[in-house]
C-alpha cells in the first residue's frame, strides 16, 4: 500500500465505520495516512494501514481534547491539518471551540449559533417549517406535561430525544435510539424511563411513516467555504440495521437522484449559509407522497462511503476548497452504485422489493458495488480476521432482531 507525504494530514474524530470510510477517501484520493482518535481500540480502524490511530477514552473531555489538538499540531508543524469529526459529539466539541482550533487547523464547519439550531430537533423542525420544508407531524414532549398532552395523529408513533447528545449523557436500560410506540400506555411509560434517567431537554413524538425500510433516503451535501453547494448524492436505503442500539444505521443503500428534492434543499442549505459536510435522513411517506426530513446530520454520515464509491469523493472536495483553493462546479449526483456493509445475502434476503434484489445482483454482477471496509492493501492479519468475524455476525443479528 503507498503511503505519500504531502502537505496535509487529515485529522478524524472518532473510531468507527465513519472514520475508517473517510480516511479511506483521502487515501483512495491522495495516498494520504490519516490521524485518528477515538476512545476505544475497536472496530475497523484498528490494526489499518490507513491512519494512526491515537486511543483516548476521555476525548471528550474538552481539556484532553484541545490539548491532544495541540499535541499534534505542535507534531506536524510543517503541514496544514483538516479536521473531520465522525459522530455528534465531536462535531460540537470542533464547533464549540472552533475560534481557537482555526488558528491551526482547516475547520469546515459552521458557527456555534447555527449548529445550536440544527442539532436540536425541536428547533431544527421549526426551521423546517419556516423554510417549508416537509417533516413529520409531530407533538414536543417535556417532562412537566406528564401525560396531560393532545396527539392529532395516530399511534403507532416514533419517539426520540429533541437532544441526542444529551440522551446519550444518560444511559437507562432499553436505551434505543428511536421508539416505536403502539399505544398512549407505551409512549407515557417510555418518556417517564427517559425523564427518569436524568435526561432534561424535550422529547419528540412523530407520526409514523408506514412502509419498510426501502421508504428511507439519505442526502449527503457539501457547500463549500462561501456556502455554496457543490455536491448532493441521494442515497435509496435498501435495508438497515435491526440491532436496538443500531437501528435506523444504514446496511444497504442505491444511489439514486430526485432533483426537485434537490432543489428544495440546496436552497436551504445556501439561505442558512451552511458550510461543509451535511447529511440528512428522510423518509418517504406514500400517503401524501412528499418527503418528510427527520433530521440533519453536520457531518458526513456513517455511510458516507456510499457517496465516495459512487466516483464522488467527498475528500476530493475538502481538499481542493481548503487546500488547494480551486474552484468547484456544482454536481448533483446521479450513478447508479450499490454500497453495503452487511454480506449481499443478507441484503437479498431482507430487501422486500423483487425489482430492488435485481437491482442488487445486477450490481454486484457487474463490479458496481462496494463495502468500505474491505479495501485491498488494508489486510493485515488481525484486521482481517476481524472483519470476516464482524461482516458473518450480521446473520445472527438479523436473524434474532428483524422484525
Amino acid at each position: 500500500m503507498i503511503i505519500k507525504e504531502l502537505e496535509f494530514v487529515p485529522v478524524l474524530l472518532g473510531n468507527d465505520i465513519n472514520s475508517y470510510s473517510v480516511a479511506r477517501a483521502f487515501h483512495e484520493e491522495y495516498s494520504v495516512r490519516s490521524i485518528i482518535i477515538g476512545k476505544f481500540r475497536s472496530g475497523p480502524n484498528n490494526n489499518s494501514n490507513l491512519s494512526d490511530l491515537i486511543i483516548l477514552p476521555d476525548v471528550e473531555n474538552p481539556e484532553i481534547f484541545l490539548k491532544t489538538l495541540d499535541e499534534i499540531r505542535r507534531k506536524y508543524a510543517d503541514k496544514k491539518l483538516i479536521l473531520i469529526g465522525c459522530g455528534d459529539t465531536y462535531i460540537q466539541l470542533i464547533i464549540t471551540h472552533k475560534k481557537i482550533l482555526s488558528q491551526s487547523f482547516v475547520v469546515p464547519y459552521i458557527d456555534e449559533g447555527l449548529m445550536n439550531d440544527l442539532i436540536h430537533k425541536e428547533k431544527f423542525y421549526a426551521i423546517c417549517k419556516k423554510y417549508n420544508l416537509d417533516y413529520p407531524q409531530t407533538l414536543i414532549l417535556t417532562k412537566d406535561m406528564g401525560v396531560n398532552y393532545q396527539l392529532d395523529f395516530p399511534f403507532p408513533v416514533i419517539l426520540k430525544p429533541a437532544n441526542g447528545i444529551l440522551y446519550w449523557k444518560h444511559p437507562f436500560p432499553g436505551n434505543d435510539k428511536v421508539f416505536k410506540l403502539k399505544n398512549k400506555e407505551e409512549l407515557d411509560s417510555t418518556a417517564k424511563k427517559i425523564f427518569a434517567s436524568g435526561y432534561t431537554d424535550s422529547l419528540i413524538v412523530q407520526d409514523f411513516i408506514p412502509g419498510d425500510d426501502s421508504m428511507m433516503r439519505v442526502m449527503t451535501c457539501y457547500s463549500d467555504k462561501s456556502a455554496q453547494v457543490k455536491l448532493m448524492s441521494l442515497g435509496h436505503v435498501l435495508l438497515e440495521e435491526h440491532t436496538p442500539h443500531g437501528l435506523g444505521n444504514h446496511a444497504v443503500i442505491l444511489n439514486t437522484y430526485d432533483k426537485p428534492l434537490s432543489d428544495n434543499l440546496k436552497s436551504f442549505l445556501e439561505e442558512i449559509h451552511y458550510v461543509g459536510l451535511s447529511n440528512f435522513d428522510i423518509k418517504y411517506d406514500i400517503r401524501d407522497q412528499k418527503y418528510k426530513l427527520l433530521e440533519i446530520n453536520l457531518r458526513q454520515g456513517r455511510s458516507n462511503f456510499y457517496v465516495t464509491g459512487s466516483g464522488n469523493n467527498i475528500a476530493k472536495y475538502l481538499v481542493e476548497d481548503y487546500i488547494k483553493n480551486i474552484p468547484q462546479e456544482f454536481k448533483l449526483a446521479n450513478t447508479e452504485h450499490l454500497w453495503l456493509v452487511v454480506p449481499k445475502s443478507i441484503a437479498l434476503k431482507y430487501t422486500k422489493s423483487k425489482e430492488l434484489r435485481e437491482k442488487i445482483t445486477l450490481l454486484s454482477q457487474t463490479g458496481r458495488s462496494v463495502n468500505p471496509l474491505f479495501y485491498r492493501g488494508d489486510y493485515r492479519i488481525k484486521r482481517l480476521l476481524f472483519l470476516i468475524k464482524s461482516h458473518l455476525s450480521h446473520h445472527r443479528k438479523y436473524r434474532k432482531y428483524y422484525r
